[in-house]
């Protein structure tokens, strides 16, 4: 069976709140979007971000990440925690973690990428947290953040309330880079954004909403050490989205045929799949090789759906991953994905 999840208590604006990078230290070598970011927390949010040791350190220790995790936790004063960036290597810092420490004084977790690691780990004690925003990607965009992801983001941070997700008209999934100065003073590109593709039975369903990046949750697939039995899964809405190593086709259908072999994709009430982003700096994709890549995956979540699990609502390219605008998640709130009216309603 599923934990019974609790929400933390939100933040106030005004609120002290901890800036941590229990994934990669890029605050250390991108200083100028990491102080954006934080410029925008104060005068945007009415939130005092709070460093901590590892916070810009380059090479922390997953011992020293964890510590910092724990002493935001543990200070009253600090009422919400948001990385700083995601990374590679957060499977580490989780066994440096104690549960009780994380049970005791849950506070709302904002990150995405390789922060999914913690996330399944707050999952697992039944804790929500929030999958979506850092301080260098959505806080720190060029310019001005993207409206929708901070409508998003306002939401997720200060309200309760159950909100309807809206697919955007256009979207990004192209950075410039963080080493040239000029990044930062102009506008990210966009692009027309293909509608949320949506297949499997017209039915309603809900439950907590469970999973993140692909990569990520596959960590935790071949580890075995932070997942719940197998059962416990049962009626979530599984959300996953591929980061921007621009995992193959192939590898998604051998992640996703391996969760239907183990009887572990079957035992979610929907699937829903984020657009993938299909452009890196190290893999500048031309507009139809963008075009192929998204096909191509959508393909293979669309073949292991059929062969595995037909007869659960599947929603495709919804926009909460690494492209933008980015819409946040709860991760083990509840989530309403509706195959009849073609909504998916999130509770912050």
């Amino acid at each position: 069976m599923a934990p019974a999840f609790r929400y933390p208590d939100k933040p106030r604006r005004g609120d002290a709140v901890a800036v941590l990078s229990p994934s990669a230290g890029l605050p250390a070598r991108f200083p100028l979007p990491y102080e954006l970011g934080l410029t925008r927390l104060r005068e945007d949010f009415g939130l005092y971000p709070v460093e901590f040791p590892s916070t810009r350190a380059a090479r922390a220790s997953p011992a020293q990440r964890a510590a910092d995790i724990h002493a935001a936790l543990a200070d009253p004063g600090i009422k919400a925690i948001i990385a700083s960036i995601g990374g590679e290597d957060e499977l580490k810092v989780l066994a440096h973690l104690d549960p009780d420490v994380l049970r005791a004084r849950p506070k709302p977790f904002f990150g995405y990428s390789d922060n999914t690691n913690l996330h399944l780990l707050l999952w697992s004690l039944g804790l929500v947290s929030y999958l979506g925003g850092s301080v260098m990607v959505q806080f720190g965009r060029p310019v001005t953040m993207h409206p929708v992801s901070r409508q998003s983001l306002e939401r997720a941070l200060f309200t309760r309330g159950s909100y309807r997700l809206e697919a955007p008209d256009r979207y990004c999934d192209q950075e410039g880079d963080w080493a040239d100065p000029a990044t930062l003073a102009a506008e990210p590109a966009s692009f027309p954004a293909a509608g949320w593709s949506w297949h499997g039975p017209q039915v309603r369903v809900s439950g907590p909403a469970w999973g993140g990046n692909l990569e990520t949750v596959d960590f935790h697939l071949r580890t075995g050490r932070y997942l719940r039995p197998d059962d416990s899964y049962q009626g979530a809405v599984l959300f996953l989205e591929t980061s921007e190593e621009l995992p193959s086709a192939s590898y998604v259908s051998r992640v996703l045929m391996c969760m239907g072999e183990r009887r572990l994709l079957q035992r979610f009430a929907a699937i829903v799949w984020g657009r993938p982003k299909a452009w890196a700096l190290d893999q500048p994709n031309d507009p139809a090789a963008k075009t192929r890549y998204t096909k191509e995956q959508h393909e293979a979540v669309l073949a292991a759906a059929a062969e595995y699990h037909p007869g659960a609502p599947l929603v495709f390219g919804v926009d909460f991953g690494h492209t933008e605008p980015q819409l946040i998640i709860p991760s083990g709130g509840t989530v309403t994905v509706d195959g009849r009216s073609r909504q998916i309603e999130v509770t912050y």
